[in-house]
């Protein structure tokens, strides 16, 4: 198949996802407007024989400080065949289009999964005193091609970091922790949690917590939450105004983009999270709570109804984001993977983000630049 690499319309870029069972919510057209402060630009991928699309990226530039060159960024993208044979015709095209463009250094994420852990092998790996990471466990599901794309890149002169975080590390998670829908009950969905997990649901729904969905007047309530979230678990919080673009944003394209929900009990919120839906993929994207009421247990509850709404939704998929890879109890990361492990999906590893140096020296520059923020 002949390949021709063309800038597209936004419409055509969002006729394209929408044709497809699920994409990357950061590669809908509408993820440029949440990241105002970068250039955006749509590409598309047409076969020469029948002219008609065969995939799309959304590309973000970020300029370097003082110069006229950018950073080209793909996050979780792009959306193009990457089992093709021929992936070679798919990425030079896009690399010869971004040089053009002005770009000194391209950054990807290519949407691939290498592995997959069930829930009963981490649990078998956090009990096993020699179990560090989850790279120590044999994966339950092994992509043999995702191999093959990873040594393909590295022949055309694509770069990883020896911990798999490119240069300047990965910016996207490459461990995310999946609850599989499809072909599934929802009886059985909730057959598959913990026993601590149901116990807690169970413990929600008997104290009379609530789960209530939010609209755009509750981001304030939201970010009262994520604030104290952000203190506890020593982060930088976003401001208001990143949610609040992110919204208007995101549900402008697709009025069912994103939601918001909150978990209250006697008519206090308590905790919160906002969902992400593209196609049959539903991502549990950002979640926060208060200090007090944890013993009523709203996140359990929150989550059961988030998940139990992504069935409704007809997803296939429901998506916890980012774990780290460690199964070391010691480690001040472990509580995020213990929590998700609870819900019985499985813990999926991404090909991870990769690199190519257009021009080497403002390359290097750059990692210096990231190395020292």
């Amino acid at each position: 198949m002949s390949l021709t690499l063309r800038t597209i319309s936004r419409e055509q870029h969002l006729a394209y996802i929408q044709s497809l069972p699920s994409a990357s919510h950061m590669q809908v057209p509408a993820w440029a407007d949440v990241k105002a402060e970068w250039r955006s630009e749509n590409l598309g991928w047409f076969d020469d024989r029948s002219g008609e699309m065969v995939g799309a990226g959304l590309v973000l530039y970020r300029q370097l400080p003082k110069i006229k060159r950018y950073l080209a960024y793909l996050p979780e993208g792009p959306v193009i065949n990457w089992f093709a044979p021929n992936l070679q015709e798919w990425i030079e095209p896009m690399l010869a289009h971004l040089k053009q463009q002005g770009a000194f250094s391209v950054k990807m994420g290519p949407p691939v999964i290498i592995r997959r852990w069930e829930a009963s092998t981490i649990k078998r790996g956090i009990q096993d005193q020699d179990v560090k990471r989850l790279r120590d466990l044999e994966a339950d599901f092994i992509e043999p091609r995702a191999f093959e794309v990873a040594d393909k890149l590295r022949r055309m002169g694509w770069q990883q970091g020896e911990d798999g975080g490119a240069g300047f590390g990965d910016v996207q998670p490459r461990y995310v922790y999946q609850v599989p829908l499809a072909n599934r009950s929802l009886e059985e969905v909730h057959k598959n949690f913990n026993q601590l997990w149901r116990r807690n649901i169970k413990k929600a729904e008997k104290a009379g917590v609530e789960v209530v969905q939010g609209g755009y007047d509750d981001l304030p309530e939201w970010q009262r939450l994520y604030e104290i979230t952000a203190v506890r678990d020593h982060f930088r919080p976003r401001p208001l105004s990143y949610f609040q673009r992110m919204w208007t944003a995101l549900n402008t394209e697709d009025p069912n983009r994103m939601r918001l929900y909150f978990a209250r009990h006697n008519g206090v919120n308590l905790s919160a999270a906002t969902m992400l839906i593209v196609g049959g993929h539903v991502w549990y994207s950002y979640g926060a709570s208060d200090n007090i009421g944890r013993e009523v247990r709203p996140s359990n509850a929150m989550q059961w109804r988030m998940l139990r709404d992504a069935y409704a939704l007809g997803a296939t998929v429901y998506d916890l984001r980012g774990i780290s890879d460690s199964l070391d109890e010691t480690d001040h990361l472990f509580g995020l993977i213990q929590f998700k492990v609870g819900t019985g999906g499985q813990a999926a590893e991404y090909l991870g983000e990769w690199d190519f140096p257009l021009n080497k020296l403002l390359h290097k520059a750059l990692d210096i630049y990231m190395s020292r923020r």
